[in-house]
């Protein structure tokens, strides 16, 4: 509204831009795929009249926000005031932000327009309501008997249904979204927080539409051993693990609810909340005139706010690319690999006779990438990624003990060992990083001198140990030091920022 232009039209080209952007990050989906999509809304548009038809939707007389200056029905997200639970001052209308509670518009304090700032006024007008409280006792054996739900997600979900389910309106007042199918509804559209995690089904349908399989996307929805996952903030565990499962029970076909809904919990930016709006923060297009996107990868990933808040920095940044990237990882992997070059005519060594320190480091490979496995199957991504760092710290350990340098004249053969077994590290590095820094990863395998794609090797490649004798290529630096400093980073920020506007 504020820029004039058709919705449409935004989100046409906000698409095309996001869809640029995670090929940028190497963040890949089978599908990605819009509401827009005519299979998102016919489908919804049924799954809702299934409602219907089972006694689950109801018309109530109800009050909403109207902004008399922009003579419109104010959207949820269009309206901004005082949450009535924990004072926060920019609650949005129906969730808000501080503690998570999701919100009528009419109960805020102080509510204004976010257009406009006018203060709005209240109008009564019907719409159509889902009877969310009828699948409490459901949704309460779903959440307790679910092992898999993160504790953060089990608590809120067992806690909102302590106080009370409500029913919730699934019709707005809007002329931009999915039409109401619902007789008498003409004149509205489906409420995008209910129509939009339907998405999760219509999405698997289009896929296999598009692959020519029409009817397997219910082994997805309808196995009785089908898990489906997902990763969410914890702003949006109720409508994981309330919402969306109340309305796969409300068509009683049998669906399979969540199976895990693996939510962080916030990240902040230097001490504060990001914003769009306030400009605090960094956005993924700005990042990438910065700094290579694995850079980011690594940093966002070892700070994951998997149990709790926690902070970025432009401090934590840079220790994490000089000092995990540059000076741990970067050199274990550079030393090792230009040694070869150097001593060894680039050839992996021939190992004979290895000591009891050499086996154990060794064994030790299988045994670490068997644990990195096991983390990311529990989502555990920053302790999986401190695995595949410990790594790099336990291949420098070996190597400052081992001294080939100093062996390679008096001992070649232990100097030969000590480089066979640090090659094993390099290699067993390609392949856990993939997951993490995987441009970085397909670098090291091309160093590595290796067939294919790093991405199409099996997991268990990573214990395979390289033969002697064979070929890497000339060692390069994977990562360069960040050599600004945080009081200077905000500032290239700020004219990377001003560059895009040009």
């Amino acid at each position: 509204m504020r820029l004039g232009i058709p919705p449409k039209k935004l989100t046409d080209k906000n698409h095309e831009k996001v869809v640029d952007l995670l090929k940028k990050w190497n963040i890949s989906f089978d599908n990605y795929t819009r509401t827009e999509s005519p299979v998102h809304k016919e489908f919804v548009q049924n799954h809702f009249l299934k409602i219907q038809n089972n006694g689950y939707i109801f018309t109530k007389e109800t009050e909403l926000l109207r902004c008399p200056k922009c003579d419109r029905f104010l959207p949820d997200r269009f309206v901004e005031g005082i949450c009535p639970h924990c004072s926060s001052e920019r609650a949005r209308g129906d969730q808000c932000e501080e503690c998570g509670r999701l919100l009528e518009t009419t109960k805020l304090i102080q509510p204004h327009c976010t257009i406009c700032q006018t203060t709005p006024i209240i109008e009564k007008v019907t719409h159509w309501y889902f009877d969310l409280p009828s699948f409490t006792k459901q949704l309460q054996e779903y959440i307790k008997n679910n092992k898999q739900l993160p504790e953060n997600a089990r608590n809120f979900s067992l806690n909102f249904l302590k106080e009370g389910l409500k029913p919730r309106a699934v019709t707005r007042d809007n002329k931009w979204g999915i039409p109401s199918p619902f007789p008498g509804s003409e004149d509205k559209t489906l409420y995008v927080w209910v129509e939009a995690v339907l998405g999760y089904v219509s999405a698997t349908i289009e896929y296999f539409q598009k692959q020519g399989e029409k009817k397997k996307w219910r082994e997805y929805w309808f196995d009785k051993d089908a898990k489906t996952l997902y990763f969410i903030g914890k702003d949006n565990i109720p409508f994981h693990t309330i919402i969306f499962p109340a309305l796969l029970l409300a068509v009683r076909e049998g669906y399979a609810l969540p199976w895990n809904v693996a939510s962080t919990e916030f990240l902040q930016f230097e001490g504060q909340k990001f914003s769009k709006s306030r400009r605090i923060g960094v956005w993924i297009d700005e990042a990438l005139q910065l700094f290579p996107v694995d850079y980011w990868r690594y940093t966002l990933i070892s700070i994951r706010p998997e149990t709790k808040d926690t902070n970025f920095s432009w401090k934590v940044f840079i220790e994490k690319v000089n000092s995990d990237l540059n000076d741990t990882l970067g050199n274990f992997i550079h030393r090792t690999l230009s040694f070869i070059n150097r001593s060894f005519d680039s050839a992996v060594p021939k190992p004979r006779k290895l000591d009891e320190r050499d086996k154990r480091t060794l064994q030790s490979v299988k045994k670490r990438t068997a644990k990195i496995a096991q983390n990311l199957e529990e989502f555990k991504l920053r302790a999986a990624l401190r695995v595949v760092m410990r790594f790099s710290h336990l291949g420098n350990k070996y190597l400052n003990e081992k001294e080939p340098w100093n062996t390679l004249k008096t001992n070649p053969q232990a100097s030969a060992n000590a480089l066979y077994v640090a090659v094993q590290f390099v290699k067993a590095l390609a392949i856990t990083l993939e997951p993490f820094i995987p441009l970085t990863a397909e670098k090291l395998w091309r160093l590595l001198n290796l067939s294919g794609k790093v991405h199409e090797q099996a997991w268990s490649e990573a214990a395979i140990p390289l033969q002697p004798g064979h070929k890497i290529s000339k060692a390069e630096p994977l990562f360069h030091k960040i050599e600004a400093t945080e009081e200077e980073l905000p500032a290239m920020l700020e004219k990377a920022r001003l560059n895009a506007r040009k």
